[in-house]
Parts: C-alpha cells; structure tokens; sequence
C-alpha cells in the first residue's frame, strides 16, 4: 500500500531546482473549488497556470484579477487547441467531469478530476479507456487519503492491527445544511444528492483504509422530503432553490465486499438529527477504530485498551487539497505513483451507483 506517498507532499522544490521542469496546467471551472487549486498550485514551483475556463464571463474575470491567470475561455475545446497544457484540472459541476477529462487526455493532455470521478461508472470506465489509450496520468480528487487521520489508520492496518477488518460505517450526516449556491439540488447535473457529494468523502476514505475490497452487492433507499419544499427553519446555508430540487435529503446505503466485509454509509443534507456527523468506524478480528478523532480500540495486557496519536499533522481543507494536487503534479512530472488513481474511482463509483440503483430497484442488486 502506497502509504508513504502522501508524507512527501513538498519536497518538489529541491526536484524542481535540478530540473527545471515545469507542468504547465489549465483549469477548466472556475467555481468555488477552483480557489483552493489555485492558491495550491501557486505554492509549486514547478507549476505554471497557463489558462482558466469557465462559461460564466465573472468567473473568468475573477480568475484572471485574483489568480492572474494569463488565457480564459468559455469552450475547454477551443483553450486546447490554442493552449496546449500539459495537464488540465477539473472543476465542474459533475455532469461535465467525463467529457472534459477525457477531451483533454486524447488532447495528449493528464488530468485530474474533482470527486466524484464522473456520474456513472460507465463514464469512469470511458476515462480510464481514454488515459490508457493516450498513455498520460488520471488522478481523482480524494482529498481524504491524504489525511493524517487516514495515513494513521492505513498504517495502522498494514501493521497489522485491526486483523481481518469485518464492519465499517460512513456516517456524513448534516442536520440542515443544502447548499444554497450552485447546482447540487439539481440530479441531472450533479448525479444524486448528500450520497454523491458529501458521502464519496468518507466512503473513498474508508474503502481506501479497509484496503480496497471490491464491492459485489448493493442495497439501500433515498428519501426526499424537505429539500423540495420552502422552509422557514434558521439553518446554516437558507434560501436554497427548492424549486429545481431533484436530488435525495436522505440516503442509506449497505454494501457487501467480495471478501465478506459490509459497509453501512449514512448521509444526508438535512436529517433530524442531533447534530452533524462526519466520520467512519470500523471493526477487526483484532481491533477496531475512529476516523475522527483518530483512534484504535483494541486489547493489550489483557485489558481493553483505546490509543490514540499524540500529534498526527495538518489535515486542513486547504492543506489536503495541496497534497492531492501535489500528487498529481509529481506523477505527470516525475512519473511518481498516484495515491487516487483512475480506478480508485470506479471503485467508489460502484459504490455510490449501486446504492442509487438498490434505491430504484427497492432490492439488493449486484455490483460489477
């Protein structure tokens, strides 16, 4: 398990002096997510933004007065053609994620994507096709493995500790918190609600740190019943458009693994419940643990014992962001492993889509 990958996040600047090597990359949406790539990518020396694309003229303004960004175009076909970049990053809303990812991989370009990897696994499979085929990098942007939280764990696995790892729960729960900006209540843009856009954090974490069980059988069910509707209730993020809203409040999913493991995820944008959720749990023939606080619960010297780290590092939003694009850059540069490539996620893809298909079905269906 590639474990050590995600410590030597910036040691690229001793790389970038002996080589002279820069990857020269375009981003295609300029929304929200982009500013934390931005400023990550600001922080290598070896990176050099070479274009922003965006349909909305705004975001191409803001990209160019912000982040400086030298070229800016609403078509990803046409910046390119004219552009040329070594790599492009992804940062639409997920409907958009295939057909960008893979126009730029036979554009001889690599690329990244943010999560999920696409809204389909048929569409993941077209994109690892299209990053065979040219030959270049794919990574996906699950942030979660670079964690310490999550490094602590797997190290802990590898060890040993956990023994054969039976049971892990996913719980990613908001008590009311549907996001009142872009287009997340919308299922055709965005393929489903909580499940596919909070959910895949902790599920990708977690089937990560169990070690990548392939998933055989899903079953589960979605519920819409507050999103589609007005609310006069004080929340974090109010006003949303209910209006448009497509996508599921609440989401349960049961996954069996082909070696025998389950995973139960809960997730949810508004949910009575006491307060938010956001974690994972597991349990081992010898040993089990917490994602958040980071711990392990197990026996020693004939006692039931729980261990936790003294200090496990920085697992900030913006510092995990710059360590997955680390990743990325030092694979299309210096051919380093991806810690999230291609078909981690399929894999998760797999997960997300046979919960929503169980949901349709209203039975267990089986994962291929």
């Amino acid at each position: 398990m590639a474990t050590g990958a995600s410590t030597e996040s910036f040691r690229v600047e001793t790389i970038a002096k002996h080589t002279g090597k820069k990857l020269r990359v375009a981003l295609v949406g300029c929304g929200g997510i982009s500013n934390v790539h931005f400023q990550s990518y600001a922080k290598f020396p070896d990176v050099e933004i070479v274009a922003g694309v965006d349909i909305k003229p705004e975001r191409l303004e803001w990209a160019q007065r912000e982040h400086k960004v030298p070229a800016v175009y609403d078509d990803w076909k046409k910046m390119l053609k004219e552009v040329q970049p070594d790599a492009v990053d992804v940062c639409t809303p997920n409907g958009l994620h295939a057909a960008a990812v893979i126009d730029a991989l036979n554009a001889g370009c690599h690329a990244t994507t943010e999560k999920p990897m696409a809204m389909t696994p048929k569409e993941c499979q077209q994109m690892i096709a299209a990053a065979t085929k040219n030959k270049k990098k794919l990574a996906v942007g699950f942030q979660n493995r670079f964690n310490p939280h999550t490094r602590f764990l797997v190290n802990a696995r590898d060890e040993g500790k956990f023994g054969e790892i039976m049971f892990v729960k996913c719980q990613a729960l908001r008590r009311r918190g549907i996001p009142n900006w872009g287009v997340f209540g919308q299922k055709h843009l965005q393929g489903g609600g909580p499940m596919i856009d909070i959910g895949v954090h902790l599920v990708e974490a977690a089937h990560y740190m169990i070690g990548s069980p392939k998933p055989v059988a899903a079953s589960g069910n979605i519920w819409t019943y507050m999103g589609n509707k007005p609310s006069k209730v004080a929340s974090m993020w109010p006003g949303w458009d209910y209006k448009t809203y497509t996508v599921e409040d609440l989401a349960i999913g049961h996954i069996r693994f082909d070696n025998g493991a389950i995973m139960q995820i809960e997730t949810s944008f508004v949910a009575h419940i006491e307060k938010n959720l956001w974690n994972f749990t597991f349990m081992g023939t010898k040993g089990g643990g917490s994602w958040d606080p980071p711990a392990i619960f197990t026996d020693d010297a004939d006692f039931m014992t729980n261990a936790s780290p003294a200090f496990v590092g920085d697992g900030s939003f913006n510092t995990m962001h710059a360590s997955k694009l680390r990743n990325f850059v030092d694979g299309c540069l210096y051919n380093k492993p991806l810690l999230a490539p291609g078909e981690a996620g399929l894999a998760v893809q797999k997960i997300l889509d046979g919960v929503y298909r169980a949901a349709a079905a209203g039975k267990e269906v089986k994962i291929d």
